[in-house]
C-alpha cells in the first residue's frame, strides 16, 4: 500500500555533528523499519532522507527533534519527497 508510505528530506541542525548522531539515527530508523540515509553536510547540520510507513516517518521526525545524548537540536526542516527516491535499506553516508 503505497498510500501510508512517504518520503522525507530532513536537514537537522544545532549541535549535531561530533555526538553520534549519525550512528544513532540508523539505529533509529532500523528500530522503525525505515529506509535511507543520514550524512554530516560542510556547514555543521545533519542531511536525512527517510522513508517507510507515514507513523514511522512521524516518529522519526520527533526522535530527530530531541536527538541523541550530547545533541542539541535547534531546528528541523522538513521537505517531503517522492518515495521511489528513497533506497532499499538506511545507511550512513560521506558527507
Amino acid at each position: 500500500m503505497t498510500d501510508d508510505r512517504q518520503a522525507t528530506l530532513v536537514r537537522i541542525t544545532g549541535r549535531v555533528q561530533g555526538v553520534g548522531f549519525r550512528l544513532w539515527a540508523r539505529d533509529q530508523a532500523r528500530r522503525l523499519g525505515l529506509t535511507g540515509w543520514v550524512r554530516n553536510e560542510a556547514d555543521g547540520s545533519v542531511k536525512a532522507l527517510i522513508a517507510g510507513e507515514t507513523p514511522a516517518v512521524s516518529a522519526m521526525l520527533s526522535e530527530f527533534r530531541k536527538g541523541p545524548r550530547g545533541a542539541a537540536v535547534s531546528n528541523v526542516e522538513v521537505q517531503p519527497i517522492a518515495i521511489d527516491e528513497a533506497p532499499s535499506e538506511f545507511s550512513i553516508r560521506a558527507g
